[in-house]
């Protein structure tokens, strides 16, 4: 099973690379390297919100009755010099849904910064030197479904932070980055006592004894030292469509070096009118330090419950209203 998974992200990163690889080439690029970027700081404030109800009456297929909700907020700052450049953004989603006889339960949660500062030693060139930094969690408890009682993740556990140096391909092509580090310090934050005590997100766990006291406790952090590689693409590919999409591969040198961790997010976003917007996205992931229960010998009716890494995927189709602060402000300045 998972040479499969292997095979599924060799698959997915072969047909990402050959496509970011084959775009520096085509004329629609060349054309945007003739484009001189603006010099100086440059900054982007939205925040959204995305609606989804459905309701029958009296519904001879039958259904059940729900309403789903995303509010969202994105800010980005990006300073752009003659040899170096600093780009920065906060993602912040938080979704929740309701159906009928079910309580409350969360759809979407991310708590993002990004970070990322590149430095060019020959103009003529489109290859710099770049230091990356990320860090990533979640806002509220999750579970594995509305009705469990004990949360499979909380508010930095697990928390992801990413920093590395290495080098940067294609500031001078519009919207496209092609980025490689050698040395990418990966740290996983598990700072919640029960989920630690587990070994979740590939913590160390407890040491029990033969009565069940715990020994020694959990460990609440977890460091990598690995290979990082990402690419990014963002354009508008026809009037008021935009798609962008971000790869991200990284394997450890010291833990199954080999085994690579897989994030790739892909968006379409329409844009109805000034206000409006509908939004298709995707985001497929595998980490193999999260393990998630599977049953096993299904023909011998045995329950036994295994930890294994899976292959996640979501998707979202949603409408919403987006609102530019910048523009708003613009428009409407102060007296």
């Amino acid at each position: 099973m998972q040479n499969n998974y292997r095979n599924i992200i060799f698959i997915f990163s072969l047909f990402f690379s050959l496509g970011l690889f084959a775009q520096p080439d085509s004329l629609f690029l060349r054309k945007k390297k003739k484009e001189k970027a603006k010099l100086g700081w440059s900054t982007k404030k939205e925040v959204g919100f995305y609606l989804n109800q459905v309701s029958f009456t009296n519904w001879n297929a039958g259904g059940t009755n729900s309403i789903s909700a995303i509010l969202s907020g994105r800010a980005t700052a990006n300073l752009k010099k003659e040899n170096l450049f600093w780009n920065s953004a906060l993602t912040l989603r938080y979704g929740l849904n309701k159906q009928d006889n079910q309580p409350v339960f969360k759809t979407e949660d991310v708590m993002e910064v990004v970070s990322n500062f590149g430095l060019e030693k020959n103009s003529q060139s489109n290859w710099f030197y770049s230091a990356r930094f990320s860090f990533n969690t979640q806002f509220a408890n999750g579970f594995s479904n509305p009705d469990a009682d004990e949360p499979i993740s909380r508010f930095l556990a697990p928390g992801y932070v990413f920093m590395g140096i290495g080098m940067e391909y294609g500031r001078h092509i519009n919207r496209l980055s092609l980025y490689g580090s050698p040395f990418t310090l990966k740290t996983t934050f598990v700072l919640d006592d029960n989920l630690a005590n587990q070994g979740a997100f590939g913590v160390d766990p407890a040491i029990y004894d033969l009565e069940g006291n715990i020994i020694k406790e959990g460990k609440k952090s977890r460091q990598e030292l690995g290979i990082l590689l990402t690419g990014q693409f963002e354009e508008e590919v026809f009037d008021n469509m935009n798609l962008n999409t971000r790869l991200r591969l990284y394997t450890d040198y010291l833990n199954s070096f080999g085994n690579v961790d897989l994030d790739w997010e892909f968006n379409l976003d329409m844009k109805v009118n000034k206000y409006v917007q509908a939004t298709l996205g995707s985001h497929l992931r595998y980490d193999n330090d999260i393990k998630i229960e599977v049953e096993s010998n299904e023909m011998t009716n045995e329950e036994i419950v295994l930890q294994g890494p899976k292959l996640q995927w979501k998707q979202l189709l949603g409408v919403g209203v987006v609102l530019d602060l910048d523009n708003i402000i613009k428009t409407n300045p102060e007296p």
